[in-house]
Formats: C-alpha cells, structure tokens, sequence
C-alpha cells in the first residue's frame, strides 16, 4: 500500500492533527466507542492505531487510576503528541497486525478510524480479538461512505479537478469502508462472530473554509502531496465553490456519520 493509504503522516502533521482534526472530527465518537467497548473501573484497554490518543484518554477516564490503558499506533509523530498530553497512558509504537501481547490481555480492544488504513485489515482485525479475554468487547469504529458527508464529497471532486489522482486517492481513503458490506465481511473474514454494526451521527465543524482546507492538508497525509501553490489554489477554490457548509458566521458545519461495529467475546 502507498504511505498515503497507510495514512502516515509527518510529526508537523500530527500536531495539527491533534489541535485541530480531534476537536472538528474525532473528539465526538471517543465517547460511543468507549460506551460501546463498555469499559469498566479497574479494567484495562487497548487502543489500536490511537493517533495522539483521543480514544485512549477516554478510556484512561473511565478506567481510573486502578485500570490499564494502552495506545498503540505505528506513527513515532502521532505517538509523541500522544505522549505529552496524558503521559499516564502506556504508549507503545508497534504494528496492528502484529500486536506485542499475549491472548486476553485486555478487557476491550478499540480502534477508532484507524481500520482503513491497515496493511491488512483481517489480519488486525484477527489479532485484536485474540487478545481480548473471554466476557471481553471488541468496538471499532470507521467512517461511513463520503456520498453521504457532503462536505467531504464536494472537496473529493475539487481535489480530483485541481491535482492528481494521487492526492483525490489520499482523501477517499478515510472512506473506503463505507459500506456495511464489506466492513461486515472484513469482521467476518477475521474470524469475529455476531458483530453489530451501527451508524452513528456525527458532524464536522471548523472555524471556517480556510481552517478547513489548512486541516486537511496540513494535518494529514495530504501534507506530503500538496506544495504551498497548490495549497494556496485550493483554499482559493474552497472559497468560492464551498461556501454552502457556512453559517453566517463563516464557520463551516456538515454531516459525518461512522459506523461502529461491536463484537462480544463469549465468556470461557
């Protein structure tokens, strides 16, 4: 898979990641990823492809200070911002299909739109449900189809007609498990049985059009692709074709569903 698939981005990127990618679009779902892995004072969690660790601090909250909560992503820059916002949290650098722990260490294993972007997505999958225990939960959460987050939609086809199909890849990808089908099918394929999958509302918020365009591309794999010309093009393009998504303030506001798939191991 090509890095941008990989969703690997620059230690610069995750700081912009974090300031501004987890208030606009991730902060909202840690908490019904964390209601649905149904974690429990005391217990202890694994974050899978935790990014600077939104989910992971949730969890941490809900897990107390007699719980374990353990962040795992392959990205040293995501994990660095990670680690000075809850040095608490044991964060570990390390690869989702090949996880670093015995079978049932953990009461939950999450992961919160990070599924996308694995090498193999079974294999991950596989190995997250090994190393929950018996009673133990399984949450992961992904984006749903970009036809139905307008906003994403409408930039997807600006991207497509201002750059390369390399850059237009680099944003669908977040969204290449929109369909319950085939997210279904990946659990299944995994060996994960009676999973649910539910869509949860969400919406993206930025401060305005131009927030917007500086936290896709500089937060984000988008970053690498796209120099300070085409930066510029694009926000002046975004200016005048994506005024729709703005209140009268300027601030820009869209739908942004994910599915959320929750599999219960049976206890021994």
């Amino acid at each position: 898979m090509e890095t941008v698939e990989l969703g690997q981005v620059s230690a610069a990127a995750a700081e912009v990641y974090e300031e501004f990618f987890v208030p606009a679009l991730f902060a909202q779902f840690a908490g019904p990823v964390a209601d649905a892995a149904a974690l429990g004072a005391g217990q202890a969690a694994l974050d899978v492809a935790c990014g600077t660790g939104v989910l992971a601090r949730e969890l941490r909250r809900r897990s107390g200070a007699e719980g374990r909560v353990v962040g795992l992503d392959r990205n040293a820059g995501m994990l660095a911002v990670a680690r000075r916002s809850a040095p608490g949290i044991d964060w570990r650098e390390g690869m989702a299909e090949r996880l670093p722990f015995a079978d049932g260490s953990f009461d939950a294993a999450v992961s919160q739109f990070g599924l996308m972007f694995f090498e193999d997505r079974r294999a991950a999958l596989a190995e997250m449900w090994r190393v929950v225990r018996p009673g133990g939960r399984l949450a992961v959460a992904v984006w749903d189809a970009a036809e139905r987050s307008p906003g994403y939609a409408r930039m997807i086809e600006l991207v497509e007609r201002l750059f390369d199909a390399k850059v237009a890849a680099a944003l669908k990808a977040p969204f290449v498990l929109g369909d319950e089908g085939v997210l279904a099918a990946e659990l299944a394929a995994a060996g994960i049985p009676g999973a649910r999958i539910e869509t949860v509302a969400g919406v993206a918020r930025f401060p305005s059009i131009d927030d917007w365009m500086l936290t896709d591309v500089k937060g984000w794999t988008l970053a690498d692709l796209v120099d300070d010309a085409g930066f510029a093009r694009l926000q002046e393009a975004a200016r005048r074709e994506l005024g729709a998504f703005t209140a009268g303030d300027g601030r820009v506001s869209f739908a942004m569903p994910a599915h959320l798939a929750v599999a219960g191991k049976p206890a021994a």
